[in-house]
């Protein structure tokens, strides 16, 4: 039986806390990475982590020793790890002659490996190559995605699904303006992914609304697909699962669009049109004929009732 898999029972209310914290919740915990050095990482493959690492601080855990593993072969010591720091997301680096500049990125389900794809690294530019202001630890950034292989290609498809789960940071209820510093785009074309991250300024329009451009930042990186590991369809369905009591209940009467309005239906009695109250004009005034017709129509059904 491993060591992490024992029932740890809490000695002081410290341990007790901390145990607490990584229990099953409703909603859960902000998605920590971890971001480990393989055993024969260059110098570009650790300033990739490097570089990755300032990009998620502080929901990341960077390695600094080498750890001699396998991620397609042998899952164990990653599946350690996440015990270990409580992390379901991590980036491996590696670099060997058949798989030179070498990532592989994935997620855990029930500290399992859920997903798991290898990047190769074409071109590199640092955070430190490019002179420019850096946006301050911790900021949310904006995802942008382009090329339509992220929507045709399964491959793609779950990439996408993986990078979003990496980058995007904290669940807020509301944003301000000021705080959208941070653009991560993502280019899908040609059979390569393009990774630039920018740094959003804002800038006087002579409006209310300011006028934005995008100055890079760093890092940059050119990467080419290599092998996946693609969980089953039930296994990626169980790992999507709501829990009931966040499920939202379902209102009558009330739909929703594509673009999130709200419309609700309203159900309401016949209406009489003939008693509903218009402005009074003379080319609207019942004639004196009219008027005799209205009287003997009534009085017939009065008389049929009877």
């Amino acid at each position: 039986m491993d060591v992490l898999d024992r029932v740890v029972k809490p000695k002081t209310k410290r341990a007790k806390r901390f145990l607490e914290k990584r229990e099953p919740k409703l909603s859960e915990n902000i998605k920590n990475a971890m971001l480990i050095k393989g055993g024969n990482a260059n110098l570009t493959v650790t300033q990739v982590l490097r570089d990755v690492y300032a990009l998620k601080k502080p929901y990341g855990v960077l390695y600094k020793k080498k750890n001699i593993t396998r991620p397609f072969e042998d899952q164990t010591s990653l599946e350690f790890f996440s015990k270990k720091s409580d992390c379901s997301l991590f980036l491996f680096g590696s670099h060997n002659k058949k798989r030179p500049n070498n990532l592989v990125i994935g997620r855990m389900y029930d500290y399992h490996v859920l997903d798991m794809i290898e990047l190769g690294i074409e071109k590199f530019v640092s955070l430190k190559d490019i002179k420019n202001s850096k946006c301050p630890e911790g900021t949310k950034p904006m995802l942008i995605f382009a090329g339509n292989d992220f929507d045709v290609t399964e491959d793609y498809r779950r990439l996408k699904s993986l990078l979003i789960d990496f980058f995007r940071g904290p669940t807020v209820s509301n944003i301000r303006l000021a705080g959208l510093e941070c653009v991560l785009h993502f280019t899908a074309l040609n059979g390569k992914i393009y990774f630039r991250s920018y740094k959003l300024l804002l800038k006087k329009s002579g409006c209310r609304t300011p006028r934005i451009e995008l100055e890079e930042m760093g890092p940059s990186l050119d990467l080419v697909l290599r092998r996946t590991h693609l969980a089953s369809d039930d296994l990626y369905k169980l790992s999507m699962k709501m829990p009931k009591a966040l499920k939202p209940k379902k209102k009558k009467n009330i739909s929703h669009d594509t673009f999130g309005t709200t419309y609700g239906r309203i159900h309401m009695q016949k209406q009489d049109l003939s008693k509903l109250q218009t402005r009074k004009m003379k080319g609207l005034k019942k004639r004196t004929a009219e008027r005799i017709l209205e009287d003997q129509e009534k009085k017939s059904k009065r008389i049929k009732n009877n």
